[in-house]
């Protein structure tokens, strides 16, 4: 019934929309409009169903139905176009906005994606495609608590969906809810027992959270289900203890002969023959399968050394004593965050897993808050080069450095589950934000992970790392940004010195309790014995050394690159004088 306050010329077209729609359902932008009216006349439930009526009748609007095809054939800037054409036209179509979200999310503008998305739902919130599209972009933006919330909203309307099932598991693991998560991939695999990915993922809870026989049985039912599946694979050669026999390892050579077999399953059998030939110490094969898994990894995920060259000098240049003497006593006063930086595979997961045992500090992930923060900053800056978010960082009040590191807080809550009074953030490309992390919580700790370079070096180049390190698919790439990285971390040494504390791996090794006293020393925190039984700690750990920093330490595999060292040239090369340095100052310290 129409409301007697509504204008004239609304009541008017709502009658003869209503009666359009009624003659021909299936005309979207009948619907559409129809919505558009009601929302002017302020009955928004009413506009709402019709915006749905819209999206269940898109498929007859050969506008959307071409925007569709472009997207789907990945033609990217075609569909962008019809799509912004749409809209233009037809502002509130709500099935050409989540297709925009779509697209931007592909080009990887997360913002842009969730803005979109978040109109899509004020105008239809029963949209339910694009409230699971929101809950992915939530997720992928690191905002697991609001795509949890996303996600029961689904849920209360379709408790069985296995999409939604999938997704929450995925964001709950996010969150270090692995036991909740383990619970959900399990009855879905027994609803759905042929989702290969759904094993995968299966695996890898039951992996972190310690449960490695039954994550072994679920990797190897994904190549049950699939003998090409190259990630599981590699997740069982990720484990480090696990040994391939004979036949999973011809298993693997049969599908790398698969001239059909896609490049990222091929880049994995790769990896994992190389870790399988490793461990049986046929050391030339398994380099060439190394190499040939990075060399595609690369081709797949480039990277420049130029770029992340520059945004290192550009923090050296920028934070000299006296831009810190300038600044000093501003920040957030919180002593809780304890970061450990570096490189990957030079030892934090070992530092952490020692200091989380402490009955004063918990253990939580890499987490990615702080480079959030730093995108956040990056858009702020009128300055596109890399390293720009010093320049936006460089203009803030006192006030606004502090509300920054409040806001680190704030969003590492949601990973702390024991309320100790200390967490770690294990984040290792944190190294290149030191002086972030010093302006906005000048009482935090930091700890530099540090590892003989050649060790650290081939230990990257035969990780294949999910995302994140692209530098470590070449080893001329890797020595660079090592020693670019020494080289930032000497700058801040002569700057701040003091602020940030060295654990070398080899010492930590040769003479555990020694570094260990002064590890703990530097924190503040008193001596227990369960540090050094660190290996008893039942925590989840997610990284590719879960399951190493769950047996004691042991000596053989500190000096394991000499095995690869004829083919290590080109990271020696790059290394330069930072392999001299490192060698004479590990001389001195023994």
């Amino acid at each position: 019934m129409l409301d007697c306050g509504i204008d004239s010329s609304i009541r008017s077209d709502l009658v003869a929309l209503r009666a359009a729609a009624r003659r021909t359902p299936t005309e979207p932008q009948i619907w559409r409009q129809l919505g558009d009216r009601l929302l002017a006349a302020g009955d928004s439930a009413a506009a709402a169903n019709a915006y749905l009526e819209h999206v269940s009748h898109s498929v007859h609007d050969p506008a959307l139905m071409q925007a569709a095809a472009a997207l789907a054939a990945n033609h990217i800037p075609e569909a962008e176009a019809r799509l912004r054409a749409q809209l233009r036209e037809a502002p509130t179509d709500v099935v050409a906005i989540r297709m925009l979200a779509e697209l931007a999310v592909r080009v990887d503008r997360i913002e842009d994606a969730e803005n979109l998305l978040a109109r899509c739902l004020e105008l239809a919130p029963g949209f339910r495609e694009a409230r699971h599209n929101h809950a992915i972009v939530l997720h992928r933006a690191n905002r697991p608590i609001e795509a949890i919330a996303e996600l029961e909203a689904l849920l209360r309307d379709d408790p069985a969906n296995p999409q939604y099932r999938n997704l929450k598991a995925a964001v709950l693991c996010r969150i270090g809810e692995y036991a909740t998560a383990i619970d959900i991939y399990a009855e879905l695999l027994r609803e759905h027992p042929g989702q290969v990915h759904a094993w995968l993922s299966y695996g890898h809870a039951l992996k972190t959270e310690g449960h490695t026989e039954r994550a072994i049985a679920a990797y190897r039912e994904c190549t049950r289900l699939d003998r090409g599946f190259g990630e599981a694979y590699w997740s069982l050669a990720n484990l480090k203890t696990f040994r391939f026999g004979d036949e999973e390892i011809a298993a693997m050579r049969s599908a790398l002969a698969n001239t059909s077999l896609g490049d990222e399953n091929r880049l994995h059998l790769d990896f994992a023959l190389g870790k399988a030939l490793e461990d049986r110490a046929d050391y030339a094969t398994s380099f060439a399968h190394y190499a040939a898994g990075n060399a595609l990894r690369l081709k797949l995920a480039p990277y420049r050394a130029d770029d992340t060259s520059a945004r290192l000098a550009r923090a050296k240049q920028m934070y000299t004593p006296d831009f810190f003497a300038a600044r000093a006593g501003q920040g957030s006063p919180s002593p809780e965050p304890i970061f450990i930086v570096g490189l990957p595979r030079a030892g934090s997961t070992l530092i952490e897993q020692i200091l989380s045992s402490h009955s004063q500090v918990e253990g939580t992930m890499e987490l990615p808050e702080l480079t959030s923060i730093t995108r956040a900053l990056r858009r702020a800056s009128t300055n596109r080069e890399p390293g720009a978010y010093h320049d936006a960082l460089a203009r803030m009040s006192g006030a606004e450095l502090r509300a920054l590191g409040e806001e680190y807080l704030e969003r590492s809550a949601k990973h702390r589950k024991l309320g100790r009074p200390f967490f770690i953030d294990k984040m290792p490309n944190n190294f290149a934000h030191v002086g972030l992390i010093h302006l906005i919580l000048p009482n935090a700790k930091i700890i530099d992970a540090r590892r003989h370079p050649l060790a650290c070096g081939w230990s990257c180049f035969r990780q294949h790392f999910a995302r994140g390190q692209n530098f470590a698919y070449d080893l001329a790439d890797i020595g660079r940004y090592y020693r670019d990285y020494a080289e930032l971390m000497r700058h801040f040494d002569s700057v701040l010195p003091g602020r940030v504390h060295r654990v070398i791996y080899e010492n930590m090794v040769a003479d555990t309790e020694r570094e260990v006293r002064s590890l703990l020393d530097y924190c503040s925190l008193p001596f227990e014995d369960g540090v050094l039984r660190f290996f008893e700690n039942e925590r989840p750990v997610r990284t590719a050394s879960s399951e190493q920093v769950r047996q004691p330490i042991y000596k053989a595999g500190v000096d394991h690159w000499q095995h690869y060292e004829p083919w290590l040239g080109p990271l020696k090369e790059a290394l330069g004088d930072t392999l001299t340095e490192f060698e004479q100052a590990e001389t001195r310290s023994r």
